[in-house]
């Protein structure tokens, strides 16, 4: 027990907020209900620090109300803030009774006994990128769904483009623009679906103009140039690595952002052989994501070809490091299949492998310049 520090634990949700106060040397918390406006927030950290004989320290679980609570309490007073990642609180199994109040108490007593892990904020810059990165990547998933509408449409009609031609080519939009239906409502249908695609591949395209205008400039320019050396990443690519991960110094080694990332094997060992697992798909999707699809790459032979040219006036450091990445990651993949192991499984681990030469780029501890 810390002597003298006051511990909060906050429930926050959109509407309302449950608080719990641990005051030093008291083993049950106080606790009270608050909305969640930024008038109330204020008088609130005032009513903490009034109250507290010394210093005050507030978390509360990441969620849906994202690191705006915690920016509000830091600009109210001396009180710190710290984001909790929730699935890593520790969880009784016999536990059965589940409310705001009660996991508001409990969230202040691990706080005190040391038990929780923060979650690294970003900058209001930072998540504005990784908002915008996402958002393109929301607007893709739409696309998708919207393709498919429209080719199961075609396909319960009879209508099907050519036998292994690849959709969404020249010929097929041009297949497309010509098809018409006998039956007016069929043509509303069809009509409908085509202009959701074209609109929704407007979107797409102006979401990675304004993606590629924001990697040129400011504290983006350098990693993403260095991203951009290796194989499968170009800039939507290196723009989703560098605005989920922001901050590369919180990871001390290769195997600590393997382990952010859910790359890392799982295991449930009770005896002497190990019992290991597929891969724990913990932390951040988003990379994990882009990570596996530029992992696809390396199953073809090394060379530079279109790299070329996003090479010019990058350190040379940082291209031998690309290539040494790409013979490395190559001879990984030939290996793992030619033994048998599925393409999947194989480009997974290749995924893993990547991250560590990605952090061997961009971290602080290893970074290399012209």
């Amino acid at each position: 027990m810390e002597n003298g520090i006051t511990f909060v634990g906050i429930d926050a949700h959109k509407e309302l907020m449950s608080v719990a106060m641990l005051l030093p040397g008291e083993s049950k918390a106080i606790t009270w209900d608050v909305a969640n406006e930024g008038a109330a927030i204020r008088r609130l950290v005032r009513k903490l620090e009034r109250e507290a004989p010394g210093e005050v320290r507030i978390c509360y679980e990441a969620g849906p109300v994202g690191y705006a609570l915690q920016r509000q309490v830091t600009e109210a007073g001396e009180a710190s803030c710290m984001v909790v990642a929730p699935s890593l609180i520790p969880r009784k199994p016999g536990e059965r009774i589940k409310t705001d109040r009660r996991d508001a108490r409990k969230l202040a007593e691990l706080f005190r006994a040391g038990l929780l892990t923060e979650v690294h904020p970003p900058t209001l810059e930072d998540e504005a990128i990784r908002d915008l990165c996402r958002g393109r990547e929301d607007a893709r998933e739409d696309l998708t769904r919207c393709r498919h509408r429209l080719g199961k449409m075609l396909l319960r009609k009879g209508l099907v483009f050519g036998h292994g031609k690849k959709a969404w080519t020249r010929g097929h939009r041009a297949w497309l623009r010509g098809l018409r239906f006998e039956l007016s409502a069929d043509q509303a249908v069809f009509d409908d679906y085509l202009l959701a695609v074209e609109q929704l591949e407007e979107r797409v395209k102006g979401l990675e103009e304004k993606i590629e205008a924001f990697s040129i400039g400011g504290p983006y320019a350098e990693p993403v140039g260095w991203l951009r050396c290796f194989r499968g990443i170009d800039t939507v690519t290196a723009m989703t690595i560098v605005s989920e991960l922001h901050g590369f110094g919180r990871f001390a080694s290769p195997r600590g952002l393997m382990a952010f990332l859910g790359l890392v094997p799982s295991e449930n060992t009770t005896g002497y052989e190990p019992r290991r697992g597929g891969i724990t798909k913990a932390g951040n999707s988003h990379v994990r994501r882009v990570l596996i699809e530029a992992a696809w790459h390396y199953r073809h032979r090394p060379g530079v070809g279109a790299l070329r040219k996003r090479r010019q006036g990058q350190p040379a450091a940082i291209i031998a490091l690309a290539d040494k990445a790409q013979h490395r990651l190559y001879r990984r993949y030939r290996r793992m299949t030619e033994a048998g192991k599925p393409g999947t499984k194989a480009v997974t681990a290749i995924a893993r492998e990547l991250t560590g030469f990605i952090w061997a780029a961009l971290s602080p501890r290893t970074r290399v310049t012209a």
